[in-house]
């Protein structure tokens, strides 16, 4: 496939013609983003994990959590960024900045099912309100000399908020003998009202199109939405496609950190970590010496903040399907390779390799997105974005509690190998504690096995990591779609000036 480079243009001058609203921006996406990444490093082990403090939920409690959290906070985008439009960006950050902070302290006083999904439902929203008007922000400040450039720093801003997040999550948490999960919300809470300040001192309100602010019931603007994406049949396709790619990516930050805290020794990582930051890393590492999930997936945000920057400016230059296509196949082999392992090291090798395929495709999907748009419509089709996290999110939710239990859990696997090797009954089986079923292996087998003796044997037996073929399974999937669209230009990029070839 042959492409046309596009006339080099000095990242110096890229960045010179990205105008103030731009910076506020991306300030405004840091403290958002650094709020977001710390409470959603940690959720999944507070909701799930055995860890002293944890709530103590099901799987797949979990899952109808975060699938219900996924469709509202992604399609919700679609009204809202209708009504950022119409009433003015400013006013729809006020409102979203509101409703975040109001979760975040729910979600600090969550102790069962029901709290927890009324604190995620208020986050949802929160974050669904403000991401049209800061993308679309972003999007109306850049042009086609600067987009590539631009949405790079954008996406390298985001991920600083999500690399200091799990961080700072890591060590407000506590640990085993002292766990201290409120901060962590509470502290989100903080972040976000931080962002007042850019939003009401600096922050300058797009002029209104055309004709005036039109304003509009929320039937009307739903409607009105969903017609223009419904007549621009190339993007919906695009928007399909490309949903399995955030499938994938779900997965590794809802998904991986139950899996490494059953399955994987991390006490590699933990000791590399602590080498390097001597007793700065306590915070970063459990009472073994294991480093943390939260930190071996911050893995992610830690690539892109050193590679995104020059990767986008490489990558700026060739046609944004090349870099989705090839982005998303990188991406797909380090989802793989994450979870095939019970080694720290090499689970963070593999989280690595996501990360690179994340850089590639992640800011050109935006800029895709961002440069289709009519002027007059960014925030808008900025709020299409969000579709397919809506359908990659909550596919994934829906479907990984049920394959973790019946593939992966260690509990689930501990019991199942209780009655296939030792004949226990099925009951007998079933009334065995969690805390207890290391040692009721090991006393069956006349040894003293310890957890990660027992981890092996059930990882031997039984695969749990199985789980990540099926799931990469859908990220294959897409990324066959992507390229047979390309090869067939049925989801063609957009041009040096900005606008989508007729599909």
């Amino acid at each position: 496939m042959s492409e046309t480079a596009k006339p080099p243009v000095s990242a110096w001058n890229q960045v010179r013609a990205m105008p103030r609203d731009f910076w506020v921006a991306n300030v405004m996406e840091a403290f958002e983003r650094l709020a977001f990444f710390g409470v959603r490093a940690v959720l999944p082990l507070y909701m799930v994990g055995t860890k002293a403090g944890a709530i103590g939920l099901t799987m797949t409690q979990k899952g109808v959590v975060y699938l219900v959290w996924a469709l509202v906070q992604c399609l919700l985008p679609m009204v809202s960024g209708g009504f950022a439009e119409a009433y003015g960006y400013r006013a729809s950050l006020l409102v979203a900045f509101t409703l975040n902070i109001a979760g975040y302290c729910l979600m600090a006083n969550a102790h069962t099912f029901a709290a927890m999904m009324t604190a995620a439902l208020f986050v949802a929203t929160g974050t669904a309100i403000f991401k049209p008007p800061v993308q679309g922000t972003v999007a109306r400040t850049l042009g086609a000399s600067n987009s590539g450039l631009g949405f790079g720093i954008f996406y390298w801003v985001v991920n600083v908020g999500g690399f200091l997040a799990p961080m700072a999550a890591a060590t407000l948490r506590g640990n085993e003998d002292r766990p201290t999960w409120s901060w962590v919300f509470y502290g989100a809470a903080v972040a976000t009202a931080c962002n007042f300040v850019p939003a009401l001192l600096l922050f300058r309100e797009p002029p209104p199109p055309p004709g005036g602010r039109v304003k509009k019931d929320p039937m009307r603007v739903f409607a009105d939405t969903m017609l223009v994406l419904w007549k621009d049949a190339a993007m919906l396709r695009f928007l399909l496609v490309v949903s399995g790619f955030w499938f994938m990516f779900m997965q590794l930050w809802d998904l991986l950190p139950n899996f490494i805290d059953e399955w994987v020794d991390a006490r590699d990582a933990g000791a590399f970590v602590s080498s390097v930051l001597g007793s700065y890393a306590s915070g970063f590492l459990t009472t073994d010496g294991s480093l943390k999930p939260e930190m071996l997936i911050n893995i992610d945000s830690a690539a892109i903040i050193v590679l995104v920057l020059p990767l986008s400016w490489f990558f700026g230059r060739f046609r944004m399907m090349t870099s989705l296509v090839l982005g998303m196949a990188i991406a797909l082999v380090g989802f793989l390779m994450s979870g095939a392992t019970r080694s720290g090291s090499l689970a963070g090798l593999g989280i690595f390799v996501f990360a690179v395929g994340e850089i590639i495709c992640s800011p050109k999907f935006s800029e895709y997105i961002g440069m289709t748009a009519p002027p007059d419509k960014k925030a808008l089709y900025m709020g299409y974005s969000n579709i397919p996290f809506a359908i990659g999110w909550a596919a994934g939710n829906g479907l990984s509690g049920w394959l973790y239990d019946t593939f992966s859990s260690r509990a689930v696997l501990a019991r199942r190998l209780l009655q296939d090797q030792f004949g226990v009954a099925a009951e007998a089986a079933k009334a065995i504690k969690d805390s207890d079923l290391t040692a009721a292996i090991a006393a069956r087998l006349g040894g003293t096995l310890d957890d990660r003796a027992v981890n092996a044997l059930l990882w031997k037996h039984y695969h749990p990591w199985v789980i990540w073929l099926i799931l990469g399974a859908v990220g294959l999937a897409s990324v066959v779609g992507m390229t047979l669209s390309y090869r067939h230009k049925d989801a063609a990029s957009p041009e040096q000036s900005g606008t989508a070839p007729a599909a």
